[in-house]
């Protein structure tokens, strides 16, 4: 014991410090905490499903319900040794309509506090892009801000490195990678605006484009008895400047800021996210296209009922409340001066049962408003959802 501290003393110039080997409550350890990775045995697969069924209603006109294996996905972890892991996952969306790698990435764990990561990662801009299973949330939906504003799910081949250390109750966290970064459909989309989510794409695992990395960078600090905060950003080039050696275009870059929150108040979950990007657009563009963005959401959830089921050790019935917001084209038109609209709210309560802790049956009500940019009177749209979701 004597040596250790004194290993970590020297290493971090720090006396009272307690090094986290495997800290999985943080958010950086999203991609551990999952159910299927056990000590025994040097290989493991899991996965999770989600399937769900949909009524909405649009404006008084009803679409009528509709059902979708939305997500199965297949984990694989893998020891290789002392201070390697090896974990990837495998995405089939929409009954495998969309199939894609999300992860493939190698650890290399020096000390617990420098730990080198290479291969398909998630850059960590803000905290759902890391955390994003289905069966951790109450809610059918992800978060507007987290698909729309920062791209989740992002996955960019790249490296970095990333660590965490602790001292008594607080752990502290950081991630930094470079990666291929966006690519130009962030402007060249059939959205009519710029929209990240467009950004990415294969050639994200492929190559860079551009020739220029973009770099990601989050920090965090959790209390045990409190919760978890973090600030991340990513920044990097998404336009062909330079094509056979020839410059094209002036280098147009992106850039997302987010805070992400967790925490419990008394029997309440709270967890929530804002981002805010940034996009270099040419000056023609601005007004319509939207060179300045923004987003937030806030979830609240708490357990309602603990009810006695033979064969069932603590089943859960859960509600929860959820509030969001983005803004596509933050300004004002410099015509007129009025204000450039483009933008979605939204407000979602829940209903959950879990039987065990990692499989939930939700049922979800949410009503969303759309304002166009000229600002035309919103458009309401009324959806009931339920479905199922669980680890494996």
């Amino acid at each position: 014991m004597r040596r250790l501290v004194a290993i970590c003393v020297s290493f971090l110039g720090v006396s009272a410090v307690t090094l986290l080997a495997q800290d999985t409550t943080m958010v950086q350890g999203g991609i551990y905490q999952r159910p299927f990775i056990v000590e025994s045995g040097r290989t493991a697969v899991g996965g999770y499903f989600e399937a769900n069924t949909t009524w909405s209603r649009t404006e008084g006109v009803n679409e009528g319900p509709s059902t979708d294996l939305r997500r199965f996905n297949i984990f694989l972890f893998s020891t290789l040794g002392p201070r390697l892991q090896f974990t990837s996952e495998l995405e089939f969306e929409e009954g495998g309509e969309e199939v894609r790698v999300e992860t493939a990435l190698l650890d290399y764990r020096l000390h617990p506090a420098l730990v080198i990561r290479a291969g398909v990662l998630l850059p960590p801009i803000g905290a759902f892009n890391v955390n994003h299973d289905g069966p951790r949330y109450e809610f059918v939906e992800r978060p507007l801000v987290s698909t729309e504003i920062i791209p989740a799910t992002l996955a960019e081949a790249g490296f970095g490195v990333h660590g965490r250390f602790g001292a008594r109750a607080w752990s502290f966290s950081y991630d930094t990678y470079l990666t291929n970064g966006l690519n130009s459909g962030i402007l060249l989309n059939e959205a009519g605006r710029t929209r990240l989510a467009d950004g990415k794409g294969i050639s994200l695992f492929e190559d860079d484009e551009n020739g220029s990395p973009a770099f990601s960078a989050r920090i965090a600090t959790r209390h045990r008895s409190v919760g978890e905060i973090g600030l991340s950003h990513y920044r990097g080039i998404y336009n062909v400047f330079r094509l056979e050696g020839e410059q094209v275009d002036e280098k147009r870059w992106v850039s997302l800021t987010a805070v992400d929150l967790e925490r419990r108040v008394g029997p309440i979950e709270v967890r929530g996210e804002v981002a805010f990007a940034r996009i270099d657009l040419p000056s023609d563009l601005r007004e319509i296209q939207g060179d300045r963005q923004w987003g937030f959401y806030l979830d609240a959830v708490t357990t309602v009922w603990r009810p006695r089921i033979r064969g069932l050790t603590d089943p859960h019935l859960r509600v929860g409340v959820r509030l969001e917001r983005v803004d596509f084209n933050q300004g004002q038109f410099s015509t007129t001066g009025r204000k450039r609209f483009d933008e979605r709210n939204a407000a979602s309560v829940a209903l959950s049962f879990r039987p065990v802790p990692e499989t939930v049956f939700r049922l979800n009500y949410r009503v969303e408003r759309f304002r166009d940019l000229q600002g035309n009177p919103a458009e309401r749209t009324s959806t009931i959802q339920a479905g199922v979701a669980t680890y494996f």
